[in-house]
């Protein structure tokens, strides 16, 4: 005779034969109506062109999935299957998950690659620029690994001046990431020149914690510009793409920060004998500029204005010297007439002047009131000079005068005789 289950007991057999038979298995198919739920919990369908089957990954292990479920995407799961009670519905309880035909890790690198460059974090105008001589470099590194040492050594080989401030982290495993972005906030505070964050060579899950998003996000907030230098040339991380400059290996970037002393002292040495060959070049041409303005000066200075004026003056006065030299022979040859004329016409002149004062003085001894003795008689003057009675005027004052004595007198009236 059967049995007879209830549901409930149906479905826990069901459920421990499932989960006892199938406790772990892989299953390739395309993801469809994935849903993230709040509670950090995924849950998807697992389906190919003639079945489907639904699957869930708990929050744990989605934590840890290294790539972004995607619709459409083709991937192999890995997990045990179990038996919903409830519904009877089975399902693939999912431990991990890769992308089908290649590694989980180069599909998630390129997912967040793209995701990050659609919101601008590559973009080259916002890249910082690094000071020429940097004083102070903030490494955010392993205190242990070889990189610290590489990096140590180049500085004190290229730039002794450069003060290095090393900010431990881990560079490996699940919290290198969160330290790594730490470490970068602090050394963004430190009011530094620049920052190198990165560590030596390894494997792509040794590199791992330089490609995730917490340490993208730290990078592009930091104002301090930033080089990324993680493992060896031909590693490519996300932190290269988001750093302001990426270096191949850490040695390589403290090469690009650093100048070189020893060039440096050449570019100085170099520098110094263009200088001093400019410098002399250009004391050259203000010499030769010098003569130039001093014969310049000499021809329109004042001194020179003054000899030429002296010139002139000196030049003029010979010519004056000559004129007045030809002038005097001229006179001296015009002279000569002219004194004997002159000396004739005096002749003549002072026979004339000495008869007219031989004339005179009879004239004036006859006139002389000491030879008019007669009695009665007396000569007359006015104002001491000799005049006849018809020039007087009634009221006139005059003087009548004989050898002896002289009278003043005046004219009261005129008796004109006929």
């Amino acid at each position: 005779m059967n049995t007879t289950l209830s549901v409930s007991g149906l479905n826990e057999q069901i459920k421990t034969l499932l989960e006892t038979t199938f406790e772990f298995v892989s299953v390739e198919g395309e993801l469809s109506r994935i849903i993230n739920h709040n509670s950090g919990h995924i849950y998807f369908t697992l389906k190919d062109a003639d079945s489907s089957l639904k699957c869930v990954m708990f929050r744990g292990n989605a934590a840890r999935l290294k790539f972004a479920l995607t619709e459409g995407a083709h991937v192999v799961i890995h997990g045990a299957l179990s038996l919903y009670k409830p519904r009877g519905e089975y399902q693939i309880n999912c431990v991990s998950a890769e992308p089908y035909g290649q590694g989980a890790l180069a599909v998630a690198f390129e997912q967040l690659k793209k995701k990050l460059e659609a919101q601008g974090y590559f973009d080259p105008t916002r890249k910082k620029l690094f000071p020429k001589y940097p004083k102070t470099i903030a490494l955010v590194t392993s205190a242990t690994g070889a990189a610290l040492q590489d990096m140590q050594r180049i500085a004190s080989q290229r730039w002794p001046l450069v003060k290095l401030i090393v900010i431990d982290v881990l560079v490996q495993g699940t919290q290198a990431a969160e330290m790594i972005s730490n470490g970068l906030q602090y050394a963004d505070s430190l009011n530094v020149d620049a920052v190198i964050v990165g560590r030596g060579g390894g494997s792509i899950e040794d590199l791992w914690p330089f490609n995730e998003e917490v340490v993208a996000n730290a990078l592009f907030a930091m104002k301090t510009p930033v080089v990324s230098a993680v493992g060896h040339e031909i590693d490519w991380v996300i932190s290269d793409y988001v750093s302001d400059l990426r270096a191949p290996t850490p040695s390589a970037a403290m090469q690009m920060l650093l100048p070189d002393r020893n060039e440096l002292v050449q570019s100085i040495d170099e520098m110094r004998y263009g200088a001093y060959g400019m410098i002399m070049q250009r004391l050259e041409r203000k010499r030769e500029q010098l003569v130039n303005m001093q014969e310049s000066f000499k021809r329109h200075g004042v001194e020179h204005r003054l000899d030429a004026q002296r010139q002139q003056i000196t030049e003029l006065k010979e010519r004056l010297n000559v004129q007045i030299m030809i002038n005097l022979q001229r006179c001296s040859r015009d002279l000569s007439p002219l004194k004997e004329r002159l000396s004739d016409y005096t002749q003549n002149l002072l026979r004339q002047r000495t008869s007219l004062v031989a004339q005179l003085m009879e004239a004036f001894e006859s006139q002389h009131p000491k030879h008019k003795n007669k009695r009665g008689f007396a000569q007359i003057a006015k104002e001491g000079k000799v005049i006849d009675l018809d020039d007087l005027s009634v009221g006139d004052e005059y003087e009548a005068m004989n050898d002896h004595r002289s009278v003043r007198s005046q004219v009261v009236e005129i008796i004109v005789m006929k």
